[in-house]
């Protein structure tokens, strides 16, 4: 999916994985942890990939697997130091007057059961986000 990255569009994508996580069996927590990760991935391409007035695109790509719902969102921005961004209070912006990019990395860390965020200066942002399909529970008899 390619979708236009501004802010109005943040829901398509909510609105989009939410469906289908719905039909792999997932619950309602587990749901809303894959909207909020799916939502921290593209306000960061929203807020930081591209210079401001620019129209540009969030690819989201899904692979659904037997065990695991995949997804990558990338943009071809301008990229940044994971290393360093992962080192700085989550509160510190990159960027004067927006929000920083720490806490939305640490919310898809802590929701998501892999989290990997790839990227280079200059080159755009990948992140991979991993969600492990519950696991039927039987009732003993």
């Amino acid at each position: 999916m390619q979708l236009p990255c501004t802010s109005e569009f943040v829901g398509v994508a909510r609105l989009a994985l939410s469906g289908i996580a719905t039909r792999m069996n997932f619950t309602v927590e587990e749901i809303e942890d894959i909207k909020i990760s799916v939502s921290e991935a593209c306000t960061n391409c929203v807020q930081y990939a591209y210079e401001d007035g620019s129209l540009n695109l969030i690819e989201i790509d899904t692979y659904l697997h037997p065990t695991f719902l995949e997804i990558i969102v990338r943009d071809s921005g301008r990229g940044f130091d994971v290393a360093h961004a992962l080192s700085q209070p989550a509160r510190e912006a990159p960027v004067p007057g927006k929000m920083g990019l720490g806490l939305g990395l640490t919310f898809m860390r802590n929701l998501m059961d892999v989290s990997e965020v790839m990227s280079e200066p200059g080159r755009g942002t990948t992140v991979r986000l991993v969600k492990n399909v519950p696991t039927p529970t039987h009732a003993s008899a």
